[in-house]
């Protein structure tokens, strides 16, 4: 398409990975750096330029060279301002005008969105999602994002809360959710719901099971825990992934049936549990789906794992 590159920036409270791509979605380069997210954050702009800057002065290239740069980031984003706000995790409590900033800073055309919207393009473009005109992506890790794309536009709603997949109700009577409501998704199903729903299963459960013994010694579980065990056949464990797989199951069938995208890709860190996971998942969707969806709707799994963020970032700068 083009000889000019591409820069993808994924931002996470953690860690800041940066890409180059070419346009036809080829990483060239990777680098990452810490997030510092001391002073109300007032450090990770300035951080993200001076990296960019770094490295183009080291690959010896400049800001002509480049279509744009595109970035993924938590909070709500209004993606024509190019502003982000309550991105708690990164300590901003304030507004932050970072295509202003990061535009000023190094000289190349910024593009904005939420991080799992940027990993739906990702995974559209060059994933599982194959670039088909209807497409959802659900990532699951320590909550619950989606991103969606319908008829080949990816859906933002009337205040950008399009995809906030992981508070759909699941359960009226179930978990209050950080969001203030009882019963979201997110409460039985990201990799913290996981250990909810062990935690509770297994003050009930009577039988033998490491799980179980595990929880009772007063030891610190993680779901990558559960679902090991219950690839072992531990009983418990087995019982708290079928729970897990009900929700999930049911969620994304009223997904399937309310939108019939093509594909339905699960991600996020809960999704390495592989077919163990969506074989079980898979059965309770079909449970709930209608024929037509049933025929026409797949889940399937994500594969471009944590490089998802950074290649669909890059790609907002294309379309």
């Amino acid at each position: 398409m083009t000889d000019k590159k591409l820069i993808g920036v994924d931002l996470g409270g953690t860690t800041c990975k940066f890409a180059i791509l070419t346009t036809d979605g080829e990483i060239q380069q990777k680098w990452a750096i810490d997030t510092n997210i001391l002073d109300e954050g007032s450090h990770i702009v300035p951080d993200i330029i001076a990296s960019i800057n770094d490295h183009l002065a080291l690959y010896n290239m400049q800001p002509a060279d480049f279509v744009g740069i595109g970035m993924g980031t938590p909070g709500s984003v209004d993606i024509k301002e190019g502003t982000v706000a309550g991105a708690y995790n990164l300590n901003w409590k304030a507004k932050q005008p970072v295509k202003r900033d990061i535009e000023k800073g190094t000289g190349i055309p910024f593009f904005v969105d939420n991080d799992v919207n940027c990993a739906a393009v990702g995974e559209r473009w060059m994933g599982a999602g194959d670039n088909v005109p209807n497409m959802v992506l659900v990532a699951l890790g320590t909550g619950i994002g989606g991103g969606i794309f319908m008829d080949n536009k990816l859906l933002h709603g009337a205040a950008g809360s399009a995809g906030e997949i992981g508070h759909v109700c699941v359960d009226p009577n179930g978990y209050l959710c950080t969001c203030g409501n009882h019963g979201c998704l997110e409460t039985v199903a990201s990799a913290t719901g996981v250990v909810h729903v062990a935690r509770d299963m297994a003050e009930e459960y009577a039988g033998d099971s490491k799980l179980k013994q595990t929880l009772d010694d007063g030891d610190e579980i993680s779901s990558k825990m559960v679902f090991d065990l219950a690839k072992d056949g531990d009983p418990l464990a087995l019982s708290v992934v079928d729970r897990v797989s009900f929700y999930l199951g049911f969620a994304l069938a009223n997904l399937g049936n309310t939108l019939n995208p093509e594909y339905i890709v699960i991600g996020g860190g809960v999704s390495a549990a592989g077919d163990f996971l969506l074989t079980r998942v898979q059965k309770y969707f079909e449970k709930y789906t209608f024929s037509n969806v049933r025929a026409t709707t797949k889940v399937v799994l994500a594969t471009l794992g944590n490089t998802a963020g950074v290649v669909g970032a890059a790609r907002l700068a294309l379309d």
